[in-house]
């Protein structure tokens, strides 16, 4: 059963589909998959091509937009758009504390957990588009992880694909995660070094910030522990445009005088726990490393392990010395899972995601280089989420692919200034710049 209902100049429309969980199983246990179909007003019944978007995260539900809001406005111009909540994310059978005890205990949750990467995420895709359109070809965008999963369609499925627009997403193909944060960490270091030449005040409040954490337990209203290590992972704010604006905000309202001293306020701690808590996306937290397994190598909490390569990201080390304090950004690390609430039920099922050797290849180099889909991919100078590097080197591996590197945008360029961005991409697969 469908069920269409109208915003400004938009035509929703929702769809539930089944799909199996295990798609080397096609007749095994079922998922329910949720997706919602948008289309400019009066062109409901339109012979439009479709483009789906595959969002970033993971663990992101799509867009919930109002109206013609960002990149969608422009896409409805030419297309009949398929917002999918990914499996496990939005309405598409949610994996989190709540659900995931339905599967079992922490082994069978992590078994389960195993198929909700980028792989499945494409076979799902294939599964309805013919229910959709027929069995013709779509035009995929895929934004930060919505890109690692159109990387994997191009490397699967080419033939369900017409185009393909990748922004802020192309991946590694071959790079396990350690070699991933090896380079994010120096990324983030530049990233927190432009904040405090933006806002040099910022150095003492976060110094202020970080000792009295070190001093005193906080548990903020929510029931998360705001240790020094979680403060630091504020820095992730710092890849968005406007990040570094919305972190010097945070920061400056963080102390306030009582009748008992000084204490963190109210303000400070529902701001810093709404940043901080991954209620609304805990599949971020329990796969994202996963997002880069292949073969037997297990991530073994990659980013912990790497990050103690860098000592300058040492709270502790730097608190008893005289240096800025870095923040991190874009890691999962074993201590979030004590901190937050949401995911504390859930830590040993990540432990045992990060122990896992029987991981499948997500890119096939070979097939990317013949590629023959036209395929076009912004790629953000000094992304603080994906690589640049890494990003130009998987570019120059798959036939036919054409960038656009600019400074213009941080990561979220598509959310920013969706319009342009869009238009951009897509004249590039069609070879009009």
């Amino acid at each position: 059963m469908t069920v269409s209902y109208r915003q400004p100049g938009v035509v929703l429309t929702d769809h539930h589909f089944t799909v199996p969980l295990d798609h080397d199983d096609p007749s095994g246990e079922q998922i329910e998959l949720y997706a919602r179909e948008a289309v400019a007003t009066g062109k409901e019944q339109a012979d439009l091509p479709w483009l789906v978007y595959l969002q970033g995260g993971p663990g992101f539900g799509a867009n919930r937009f109002a109206g013609k809001a960002a990149w969608l406005g422009r896409a409805l111009q030419e297309f009949r758009v398929l917002l999918v909540d990914q499996r496990g994310t939005g309405r598409s059978t949610p994996a989190n504390r709540q659900t995931l005890p339905l599967r079992g205990g922490a082994r069978e949750q992590a078994d389960y957990l195993a198929r909700f990467r980028a792989d499945s995420i494409v076979r799902d895709c294939e599964w309805i588009r013919p229910a959709l359109t027929g069995g013709a070809p779509w035009t995929v965008l895929g934004q930060s992880f919505g890109g690692f999963c159109t990387t994997h369609y191009l490397s699967t499925a080419p033939e369900g694909l017409r185009a393909a627009v990748i922004t802020g997403g192309l991946p590694s193909l071959d790079g396990h995660a350690d070699d991933v944060y090896r380079a994010a960490y120096p990324r983030i270091e530049r990233k927190v070094a432009a904040h405090y030449a933006r806002y040099p005040m910022d150095v003492e409040r976060a110094w202020r910030i970080a000792t009295h954490l070190a001093e005193n337990d906080t548990v903020l209203p929510g029931g998360y522990r705001l240790t020094v290590e979680a403060f630091q992972s504020l820095g992730a704010m710092l890849g968005g445009g406007d990040g570094s604006h919305r972190l010097h905000y945070l920061l400056e309202n963080a102390f306030v005088r009582t009748p008992a001293g000084t204490a963190l306020s109210d303000a400070f701690q529902q701001d810093t726990e709404a940043a901080l808590s991954y209620a609304g996306h805990p599949l971020y937290a329990l796969v994202h490393e996963a997002c880069y397994a292949q073969g037997a190598q297990p991530t073994a909490w990659s980013a912990e392990r790497v990050r103690a390569e860098f000592p300058q990201f040492d709270a502790a080390r730097t608190l008893e010395g005289d240096g800025p304090l870095l923040f991190t950004g874009e890691s999962v690390h074993p201590w979030t899972f004590d901190c937050d609430p949401a995911l504390r039920p859930l830590r040993e099922t990540a432990d045992l995601l990060a122990e896992r050797t029987d991981w499948a290849p997500l890119y096939d180099a070979a097939r990317l280089a013949h590629n023959e889909v036209p395929v076009a991919a912004a790629v953000y100078h000094d992304d603080m989420y994906v690589d640049t590097a890494h990003s130009l080197e998987t570019a120059r591996t798959i036939r036919g692919l054409r960038t656009w590197v600019t400074d213009e945008y941080e990561h979220d360029g598509v959310r920013a200034s969706g319009p342009r961005v869009l238009d951009r991409l897509l004249a590039l697969t069609r070879d009009e710049a």
